[in-house]
């Protein structure tokens, strides 16, 4: 079976719960924001909306006052520069909503393919 890059957020949670792998999300969440020294500190038992709000709500208050942490945080994950590039940064609470996306998206595909290969 492939990777199948999912279209947004929740698209993406799904393949994960699908897959039985959300926990397995969440705990490369837990562990790379921590590598980051931003510790997020997810709980297993989270909902995936709450989840997902809490990653987006993390990543806007990072990128408004510790904008450093913040492409730390980009850094550990591997977050692709150029697709940050490519969004616009106007409004902060969208910035954060898309940032999220891509930072769990490349959270996903680290633990689909671990899981895989």
């Amino acid at each position: 079976m492939n990777f199948i890059n999912p279209i947004d957020i929740d698209a993406l949670i799904s393949q994960a719960e699908e897959e039985a792998l959300y926990f397995k999300l969440i705990e490369q969440v837990n562990k790379d924001f921590a590598l980051a020294n931003e510790p997020l500190d997810v709980p297993a038992s989270i909902f995936p909306f709450e989840f997902k709000n809490l990653v987006q709500e993390k990543i806007y208050k990072l990128i408004q006052y510790k904008f450093a942490e913040y492409l730390n945080l980009l850094y550990i994950i591997d977050v692709s520069e150029e697709q940050i590039k490519k969004l616009d940064g106007s409004d902060l609470v969208e910035l954060s909503e898309q940032v999220a996306f891509l930072v769990l998206k490349r959270e996903w595909q680290k633990v689909w393919f671990r899981n895989k290969y």
